[in-house]
């Protein structure tokens, strides 16, 4: 079963693909870039596939039995590029397709989703046998902005008292080795989240607790939140996208307790201590 992984030097490509190799012979695994140079470390076989210009895709999917697609990071323009890939595979015979949407994509009140909705829907249409990936928040999210926290002694955001069901990347990673690895003929949809939730208070005190130094959680409102957001030299519509995420936190949006996400992997998922411990040694 020869198994690709879409955007396969990005950060949770990486991931994945290390993950697989643990788990399938390397010469059964495509890694998927639009750099290949950038891929050339990875030990696998690598295709040269750019969401952005169908004519890349068919020929790098050819004899291709399974397929992670993992979503493209420009947002706005993500439907037209995972439709790309979507039509090729398709037309390259491939045979299954994962995808790596949003937790509870179809109730979720953050607006991220819309294009992962679409996605799903065009995924379901193609006739694909398909295996839906709904991925809660990353803890990197939070922890790769601890510098600023620490320096201002304040986590911001406006998720209010939501609870985040957030898991590393790594955990993710493996998840999605483990199902695009393993032959299934059956429709799946995973609701993935970390065991234990946090609130941004949560995540506020255990940086104080590690490292000692005074760090609380300040609460804004959303408008406010995008313009610091925007302040920090994000373009303001991401800015946005941002808090009215927060906001949607807020709502419940990034809970879940179903713990599915351990289930696939053996094992818990990994802690808020110890990611802000591993964030905290990597920065200094």
């Amino acid at each position: 079963m020869t198994i690709a992984v879409t955007g396969a030097t990005g950060q949770l490509g990486r991931l994945v693909i290390e993950k697989l190799k643990a788990r399938a012979p390397a010469g059964d695994i495509v890694a998927l870039a639009r750099d290949p140079a950038k891929a050339a470390d990875l030990g696998v076989t690598v295709r040269a596939a750019d969401y952005a210009k169908p004519e890349t895709l068919v020929a790098a999917l050819e004899g291709v039995d399974t397929l992670l697609l993992i979503s493209s990071d420009a947002v706005g323009q993500r439907l037209a590029q995972h439709r790309n890939v979507i039509e090729a595979a398709k037309a390259a015979g491939v045979k299954r397709i994962a995808y790596t949407s949003i937790l509870r994509a179809d109730t979720t009140p953050i607006a991220l989703a819309d294009e992962h909705r679409a996605t799903e829907a065009l995924i379901k249409a193609s006739g694909l046998t398909y295996a839906l990936l709904r991925n809660g928040w990353y803890v990197e999210n939070y922890t790769g902005a601890l510098a600023g926290a620490i320096a201002a002694g304040a986590v911001i955001g406006a998720s209010g008292e939501g609870r985040i069901s957030a898991a590393t990347r790594e955990d993710y990673a493996e998840a999605a080795a483990v199902v695009v690895s393993t032959p299934d003929a059956e429709n799946r949809v995973y609701e993935l989240a970390g065991d234990t939730a946090f609130t941004r208070a949560d995540l506020a005190a255990e940086i104080s607790r590690q490292t000692a130094k005074p760090v609380d959680y300040t609460d804004l409102p959303e408008a406010e939140y995008a313009r610091i957001l925007e302040s920090f030299g994000l373009p303001a519509p991401y800015a946005a996208i941002l808090a009215q995420s927060d906001v949607g936190v807020a709502q419940g949006g990034l809970f879940d307790e179903g713990r599915q996400l351990s289930g696939l992997i053996g094992r818990p998922t990994t802690p808020l201590s110890v990611a802000v411990a591993s964030a905290l040694k990597a920065a200094s």
